[in-house]
């Protein structure tokens, strides 16, 4: 087996250290720290000439100092002669920007990838992307892994998910997301048709699909502030949902999320330990933290053994 060597930013060392324990090798020393000014500063504390380097760094909150650091990362791996550097960003930021909305405005999305490749990545593995077209931003393999099989796991074992649920979806684009997991359990889909009126603003209109008597699991890829959740819960409340869930991949959970969340007809918020929680996320009774790193160590492995990845979601 080729030589191979796993590190781990300042970003979710929590997640990097059940990815490496789970694939029984030794999480990797780099100082990772910052001038007076802030500027990020590396030194990568092992020889890593000729290996293959495995970088794990969700680019969360605070989103530009978690990418910067995977940045400066990068070329330090890549000037320290690594043959190959996979960056594992659980987390994707700057994924929401992946079009052009209005007129005069950036494509994030594209910069970031174009950044990370200019570092010198030679893959990229990711999990749930706000939109899968961001795969082609890079010229460079990208790996979009999935949490689904571990949230649909707890919901299997937590409520018995099944032809008296429904998942829904809050917006058209979540549809296909909402569908795959429904057909595993033999449960409805509804979309929430709603109207945003600007970042993080969005209103629910209408309910495309039957909700009534039934118990509803809104399903999303991320939860920010929180706003469209809470907007979506009450509107399937009012057209007859007996019961609200909600389950996301990225627990962003930003601003008045928590307090959102807490006033909330909502019964349990579901996310995964791709963003690790903040102190008030983890002390809300109501959020409950799963974690994918046996998705992700697996992933790791068959990538490094030239398996099939795609097969983990078979």
């Amino acid at each position: 087996m080729r030589e191979w060597v796993i590190l781990s930013g300042n970003a979710n060392r929590p997640l990097a250290e059940k990815i490496s324990e789970k694939l029984g090798k030794k999480l990797s020393h780099a100082d990772v720290r910052r001038f007076s000014d802030g500027e990020v500063f590396v030194e990568i504390g092992e020889n890593v000439r000729g290996r293959d380097v495995y970088l794990i760094q969700p680019t969360c909150r605070p989103v530009n100092d978690t990418l910067m650091e995977a940045l400066v990362m990068i070329d330090a791996l890549k000037r320290a002669s690594a043959k190959e550097i996979t960056a594992v960003l659980p987390y994707y930021g700057y994924g929401r920007q992946d079009r052009k909305v209005a007129p005069r405005t950036p494509i994030s999305a594209k910069l970031v990838a174009d950044l990370l490749v200019s570092a010198g990545a030679t893959r990229i593995v990711s999990m749930d992307l706000h939109a899968g077209q961001i795969q082609g931003f890079f010229d460079i393999p990208f790996d979009n892994l999935f949490a689904s099989p571990v949230i649909l796991e707890y919901l299997q074992r937590e409520l018995q998910v099944g032809p008296g649920h429904v998942f829904v979806s809050p917006d058209a684009g979540g549809v296909e997301r909402a569908r795959a997991l429904a057909k595993r359990v033999d449960a409805g889909v509804a979309m929430i048709d709603k109207r945003r009126t600007g970042p993080n603003v969005a209103k629910a209109m209408n309910i495309v699909g039957d909700v009534e008597g039934k118990v509803a699991i809104i399903l999303d890829d991320m939860i920010d502030t929180a706003g469209t959740l809470v907007e979506a819960a009450q509107a399937v409340l009012d057209h007859g949902a007996t019961r609200v869930f909600a389950a996301a991949t990225h627990g962003v959970l930003s601003g008045p999320a928590i307090e959102r969340i807490r006033n909330s007809k909502i019964e349990k918020v579901i996310v995964t330990d791709t963003i690790p929680l903040s102190v008030e996320a983890a002390a809300c009774g109501k959020v409950v933290q799963l974690s994918v790193s046996e998705i992700l160590a697996e992933a790791i492995y068959r990538i490094h053994n030239y398996d099939s990845v795609s097969s983990l979601f078979i």
